[in-house]
């Protein structure tokens, strides 16, 4: 039997990188997938067909995590189409760097809204359906740069950090329903935009890694599989490192 078999998983910005990953692996273990996308209508699309080859259902949509009625319109319309929800993975994110002197309210507010308010409005719009079932697995996604910051990701660094104090609160308030609440705090991992930047830049980030390499989406995907399945049934409020040793 399949790892995620009979599950339905929400996955909110799968259409790309680490997202796209995390959906493609819990459908090859079984999980039906809901996901969400913010612009391309034709990639949530080609996303929907590609999952749906694994043989479950899978569904898109274009929906703004950061917008608290968006968000619960979006739980709802969710629950109404597979009948239930077992899992939610929060990976929707962005970054706007810069310096302190340098950045600019809007970019703060931004960052902050997209990263951590939309944790706050999907976890709240579920809950009661997880409430409900008394099951459920929440997996937020953290950075190590919420737990080290970095210079010119004040921004960032705070919504991470807010990810982790968030995800040990939720783990405490719901564990007695048997809802687990865990973060996965990836390290440097290569996606497409990565590929974009100066490659000696990248390698000379790679060297800094214990591993001598920089992660992958899968490696992310695999750690959410874990979180997401009952083997780690006695697992919660924890932030998992997906690092290569960055931290260690």
């Amino acid at each position: 039997m399949k790892l995620l078999e009979g599950k339905i998983a929400l996955i909110t910005g799968a259409s790309r990188g680490i997202g796209k990953g995390i959906a493609e692996k819990f459908a090859k273990e079984g999980a039906s997938i809901a996901f969400t996308f913010l612009s391309s209508v034709e990639k949530g699309k080609a996303l929907e067909d590609e999952l749906a080859a694994y043989g479950i259902k899978a569904k898109g949509y274009k929906s703004d995590a950061a917008d608290f009625k968006s968000a619960e319109e979006l739980v709802n319309q969710v629950i109404a189409d597979f009948g239930a929800l077992h899992i939610v993975v929060n990976n929707a994110g962005i970054t706007r760097d810069n310096l302190l002197m340098r950045m600019t309210e809007e970019s703060w507010d931004e960052v902050m809204n997209t990263n951590l308010k939309s944790i706050f409005n999907i976890t709240k719009a579920v809950q009661r359906q997880m409430l409900k079932q008394r099951y459920g697995s929440i997996i937020n996604m953290s950075s190590v740069v919420g737990v080290n910051g970095n210079a010119g990701q004040a921004n960032y660094a705070a919504s991470k950090a807010g990810i982790n104090g968030f995800t040990k609160s939720i783990a405490k308030e719901l564990g007695s329903r048997n809802i687990r609440c865990n973060a996965i705090a990836p390290g440097f991992i290569e996606t497409e935009m990565t590929a974009a930047l100066d490659q000696a830049v990248v390698q000379s980030w790679r060297e800094g890694i214990p591993l001598k390499r920089g992660g992958t989406p899968e490696d992310v995907a695999n750690a959410a599989l874990f979180l997401a399945s009952d083997m780690s049934a006695y697992v919660t409020g924890q932030v998992l490192n997906v690092c290569g040793g960055m931290l260690t």
